[in-house]
């Protein structure tokens, strides 16, 4: 038997606001393997977005810890943790998080070029020919569709090569059509790379196709399968 991937073990997020203490994940406990796919779901407000946030290493548990590729996430520092994701996470957003001054072709070779890696240029080029954008390694995100920002971002997400692809609502500002089409195209891509894909989601068509269902409600996990 080889270790999960990924294993989030007794984590908690608590805040302070004026009525006291907030508690917004309460206990999380699941594991994950090597090219396993899984979505968070739940009602606004129960948590899932937070959970993503930790997983990332962009937020801090009030207790708890997360491993992950064989890390400890939270015995780095946050310059280390920031490191650490350089080489092993990709990340999708809903919003899609393109710099709007740079062409689909910079976009995707920025994180290369950020990590030092030679040949960015032709990683870039090929990973956008692979998400179908070979004609439009020039153009901005302005000039290009929801759909095609978003395998933009895809090509982005997965030309580092990362052990572990999270998505946030990857779909949630696309229609049905390209929502489908990119799902579709991100499921691809995780099988081919060998990715261990978390996404959070409201679509329940999209959270049937992936290997587990996280359903998290106040704060807790009502349901892990």
């Amino acid at each position: 038997m080889t270790d999960p991937l990924i294993r989030v073990s007794h984590l908690s997020k608590s805040v302070q606001d004026a009525s006291g203490t907030l508690d917004i994940l309460r206990d999380i406990d699941f594991t994950l393997n090597t090219r396993e796919t899984a979505a968070i779901v739940g009602a606004s407000g129960s948590g899932k977005s937070t959970l993503l946030s930790i997983m990332a290493g962009l937020d801090t548990p009030t207790q708890g810890t997360v491993w992950m590729a064989g890390q400890d996430l939270f015995t780095l520092d946050e310059d280390a943790r920031a490191q650490w994701r350089a080489r092993h996470l990709g990340f999708v957003f809903q919003s899609f998080q393109l710099l709007s001054h740079l062409t689909a072709w910079e976009n995707v070779m920025l994180p290369l070029e950020l990590a030092g890696v030679a040949g960015a240029r032709a990683a870039a080029r090929d990973m956008l020919e692979r998400v179908g954008l070979g004609q439009r390694l020039n153009h901005t995100p302005r000039v290009l569709s929801g759909g095609e920002q978003q395998r933009v971002a895809l090509a982005r997400a997965f030309v580092v090569q990362p052990a572990v692809l999270l998505a946030d609502e990857p779909t949630g500002s696309l229609d049905h059509a390209t929502g489908a089409q990119v799902m579709d195209l991100m499921l691809e891509l995780n099988r081919e790379r060998g990715t261990t894909l978390v996404l959070v989601t409201h679509d329940p068509v999209l959270a049937a196709r992936c290997d587990h269902r996280l359903l998290i409600e106040a704060g807790r996990l009502a349901v892990s399968a």
